[in-house]
């Protein structure tokens, strides 16, 4: 019993000692004040922070320590401080890229211990410290350009044991031997020294140890007067750039030992400020070369340069992007040995029959973002072509040539031209291609392109074309096909049969007419379905409601409708999902009229991301989710929704991600969240929210609570009242609340419902032990009172019976004592004082009374005031150590039922006590034995028996 109430009184003291909580924030509140969260449409533990574009001029103190991702790109700030990344453990990528950081406190990442990323472009730092990097043993990557650094300590990079890439580019270096102590890091394989003040690179100035691991080097865009490799510090250098290089006097070469560059294999030269004689110097120096970038050379271009760089026997890729090639005089038919060749961006209008067609061994060939109207000529040729990229041209029309030897192509990219027409053999002889790219052009029919070639193709992508009707078998042929977009909002029906014959199709992306037929069912590998529903003019005449896919194999279904319902019940129902039982994904975006029904989702229990959008679901039914309990991601966007309430009966113990923005929520109830046990993120953006006290719990809640992050809750605005529209809800005072009169009247029904609690309890579990306490109490004072009177009793003895036992004692007791034994007793019905409380009319009986004699009976124990009467006289017995108690047992009654009485069970143990029905065949033995008893001396030695009588 003691336990109980000690357990509660805890319990009670601490929920006092928790109130202030809700009265202050916590110091540790679980939304970001300045940053945003790029989240994931599957929102797992990687946590991506977007800080950008802020004003911040400090780094904000809420970052959460598991965020593994920080964009703090375009701020105000300049200072970075040892305790600005504290605890962020987990940190991947940091970007402090275009701030005004001027001073960076050693050890300031000391406890990124993860970091792989570190950018600190564009920047104001002058000086590196020693300890600046102190903790970056597992960095790969930093990025410290565009800033003003002239010197690099050797001790600021000891921590940098795993670095792979430095960008120096765009600082203040003016010497080579600046950069010795980078060269000296045994991870490094890309430096970038661009854009410095670099008159010179000679490494006969590099004092190194060891040679470098170094492979790739950028030291374009300096003004190089000299470039000079004479020791062998470089032996794994693999790409050079040298792009705008050379002084007012050009570039001096100086390679004396080809064998120090030979393992150079990539060149890329762009505007150099080096003669045509120059370029040529250098190209000979590299015997290894392979891959060559030209780019902004078209002076160079037109004088031949072409013809000597298809000289070089090793080049296998060469890209001239970014040139004019509007003349028509290219001469690249020497270069019949390269692999690769990259046209793109050089505003040709056609390629010159015989230019490349000499290439026999070319794999790859973009001509993407030029001006050209057909397929050049050439690439008939190509037999060895894999790959071809003629995006974003002017092509109107394929013909049957085009592709006709090309049977090696893999992947094929016509997008974005002004194709209209495909004929049945532009593709009969690609039996190898696995990927095609049609889309954004004029195609208006397929026909039959598809049915008898193309049988290795995998994906396929005709979409935003002018087709309007896709008929049955159009891509019978493509037996391998995986991936399939029809996407277009210029459809208008698509037949039964449409699909028939692709048996491996995984992922299918169409758009359809609203009369909806099961088109699908052949589909039998289909994981990944997205319908765009087109809404024509005479929709209401044919509308079908007949929604069986019979998917099931389906993982992943979006439905969107494009256009206005004109009320009719475009409804995805029950019986359309009913064979999707493994569906893991579902996205309907303006599709439901109304909020869908209750079972709509009765087979699809593996449900673990569902989104509803652009749809009245003012009367959801919570009991929706109720076949779902694994769902993970809650999208409810542009719906109308004006309460949470629903959430408490949903059953969403498994959701971890909720959407909500753009509805009309105005007060957000915080206590909706207890039924969100495993709610990880909440997005409520764009809603009307009012800044008053009703939203006081909320606004608490999402300062406070450690589990959910609230995405983005610095940037919610208020709605209402008037007022206060357009600023910030969390700018909103909650302490005005905390001290209204509401508040005051929540801590009184607080204070009353604990109250009531701790009462009831009492009454419970303590009410015996309370009130005997309090009657001891009571009696000793009595008792104290009465012996500083010193009066002498008043009666013999009180009787103390129940009234159920009354008549014994009238014509039985009272006859033998007071008639014919002259004693005097005290009964309460006869001799307590009118109007006199009846605690006090006891007390004074029992003290009043030489003795006080018990009448027991099963009746007398269950009376609350013969309780209270024995427990007093008890009392008097303990404290005065006098025979003042005697015991008469009308019932035989087993020590068990005196339980509750565990001192008069005491008692019974070691006194004599009466016993009424043993004492019925001499009645005139246990009368004399009773007076006997009211007559003994009251004095008793602590041998003596307090209680006088026979043992019956």
């Amino acid at each position: 019993m003691m336990s109980i109430w000690g357990n509660f009184l805890s319990h009670f003291i601490l929920t006092l000692l928790c109130v202030p909580l809700f009265l202050t924030p916590a110091s540790l509140a679980h939304f970001l004040k300045n940053c945003s969260i790029d989240y994931q449409r599957n929102p797992t533990d990687d946590l991506i922070l977007e800080c950008g574009n802020s004003k911040l001029v400090t780094i904000p103190d809420d970052l959460p320590k598991n965020a593994v991702s920080v964009n703090l790109l375009n701020n105000k700030l300049t200072w970075i401080k040892k305790e600005d990344f504290g605890g962020l453990t987990k940190l991947r990528h940091l970007n402090l890229q275009h701030n005004d950081i001027a001073r960076v406190d050693s050890g300031s990442f000391s406890d990124l211990e993860t970091l792989k990323r570190l950018h600190i472009s564009s920047n104001k730092i002058t000086n590196l410290t020693c300890d600046i990097f102190q903790g970056l043993s597992n960095l790969t990557e930093l990025l410290l350009d565009r800033n003003e650094i002239q010197v690099i300590p050797a001790c600021a990079l000891r921590f940098l044991t795993s670095l792979l890439s430095l960008d120096l580019s765009s600082n203040m270096i003016q010497q080579v031997t600046d950069i010795q102590p980078v060269l000296q890091l045994s991870q490094l394989q890309i430096l970038n020294i661009r854009l410095n003040q670099l008159s010179s690179f000679e490494t006969k100035d590099l004092l190194l140890n060891e040679s470098s691991n170094l492979r790739v080097l950028d030291v374009s865009f300096n003004k190089l007067e000299k470039f000079s490799i004479t020791t062998p510090i470089f032996p794994y250098l693999q790409r050079i750039d040298l792009s705008q290089i050379g002084g007012h006097s050009g570039l001096v070469w100086d390679i004396t030992n080809k064998t120090l560059l030979e393992n150079i294999t990539q060149l890329y030269l762009n505007r150099p400020l080096i003669s045509f004689k120059g370029i040529q110097t250098i190209l000979h120096s590299l015997d290894s070369l392979t891959h060559l970038r030209l780019n902004y050379m078209d002076e160079l271009i037109k004088k031949g340069l072409l013809s000597q760089v298809c000289k070089i026997p090793t080049l296998r890729q060469l890209d001239v992007f970014f040139n004019n090639f509007s003349f028509t005089s290219i001469k690249l038919s020497p270069c019949s040995g390269l692999r690769r060749l990259d046209l793109s961006l050089t505003s040709m209008s056609e390629l010159p029959k015989g230019s490349i067609q000499s290439m026999k061994q070319l794999q790859f060939l973009s001509l993407e973002g030029n001006f050209l109207r057909k397929v050049p000529d050439d690439i008939r040729s190509l037999g060895s072509l894999q790959i071809l990229r003629l995006n974003s041209n002017i092509i109107s029309r394929l013909s049957c040539e085009d592709f006709f030897k090309t049977i090696h192509l893999r992947e094929l990219t016509l997008s974005n031209n002004h194709i209209s027409k495909l004929d049945k053999c532009v593709f009969k002889n690609l039996s190898n291609l696995t990927f095609l790219d049609l889309s954004d052009n004029l195609i208006w029919t397929i026909e039959s392109a598809f049915q008898t070639a193309l049988h290795q193709l995998e994906v396929l992508n005709i979409s935003q074309n002018t087709i309007n009707i896709i008929e049955g078998g159009d891509f019978r042929g493509l037996r391998s096909l995986q991936h399939l977009d029809v996407v277009s909002d210029k459809i208008l029906r698509v037949y039964p049969e449409a699909f028939d014959g692709l048996i491996n199709l995984q992922t299918l992306a169409v758009s359809l007419a609203l009369e909806y037929e099961p088109k699908f069912c052949k589909l039998q590998h289909l994981e990944n379905l997205t319908i765009l529903f087109s809404i024509p003019d005479t929709w209401k005449s044919s509308y079908r409601n007949n929604y069986k896919t019979c998917l099931k194999s389906l993982r992943s279904f979006t439905v969107i409708c494009n256009g206005y319902h004109y009320g009719f019940p475009l409804d995805v129902e029950s019986e359309m999902l009913k064979d999707m039982k493994d569906i893991e994904e579902f996205t309907a975006v303006n599709i439901y009229v109304q909020a869908p029904k209750k079972d709509t989702f009765e087979f699809n229990h593996q449900l673990k991301s569902l989104t509803i959008m652009k749809t009245d679901l003012s009367d959801l039914d919570p009991e929706l989710f109720h076949s779902i309990p694994h769902l993970q991601v809650l999208t409810l966007s542009e719906c109308g929704l004006t309460s949470l309430d629903f959430v408490i009966r949903a059953n969403l113990t498994a959701l971890r991600y909720l959407k909500l923005s753009d509805n009309e929520i105005a007060v957000i109830n915080e206590t909706v969240f207890q039924s969100l046990p495993a709610l990880t993120y909440l997005d409520v953006a764009n809603n009307p929210f009012t800044c008053d006290c009703s939203n006081a719990g909320f606004i608490h809640w999402v300062r406070t609570n450690q589990q959910t992050l609230v995405v983005n809750a610095h940037q919610y605005t208020c709605s209402f009242p008037v007022d206060s529209r357009g600023s910030m809800l969390l700018d909103f005072d909650i302490q005005l609340c905390w001290g209204s009169d509401s508040f005051l009247c929540f801590i009184f029904s607080f204070c009353l419902v604990v109250a009531t609690l701790l009462a009831s309890f009492i009454y419970r579990f303590m009410r015996w032990q309370i009130s005997y306490s309090a009657q001891l109490f009571l009696a000793f004072l009595y008792n104290s009172r009465k012996k500083m009177k010193e009066c002498s009793p008043q009666f013999d003895a009180f009787v103390s019976y129940n009234t159920h036992d009354e008549d014994w004692v009238y014509q039985v007791m009272l006859p033998e004592l007071e008639e014919e034994q002259g004693l005097r007793l005290c009964l309460h019905h006869r001799d307590f004082q009118p109007g006199k409380p009846i605690i006090d009319n006891i007390t004074d009986a029992i003290y009043g009374s030489r003795k006080t004699i018990c009448v027991i009976s099963r009746h007398y124990l269950q009376s609350e005031w013969c309780s209270r009467e024995i427990q007093m006289a008890s009392f008097r017995l303990f404290d005065e150590k006098k025979d003042v108690l005697i015991l008469l047992f009308l019932e035989e009654i087993h020590s068990y039922e005196l339980s509750p009485y565990y001192r008069m069970r005491k008692m019974l143990k070691k006194r004599t006590y009466f016993n009424w029905p043993q004492a019925v065949q001499h009645p005139r033995v246990f009368w004399q034995n009773l007076k006997r008893a009211l007559q003994t001396a009251e004095e008793a030695t602590e041998n003596e028996n307090l209680l006088t009588g026979p043992r019956n």
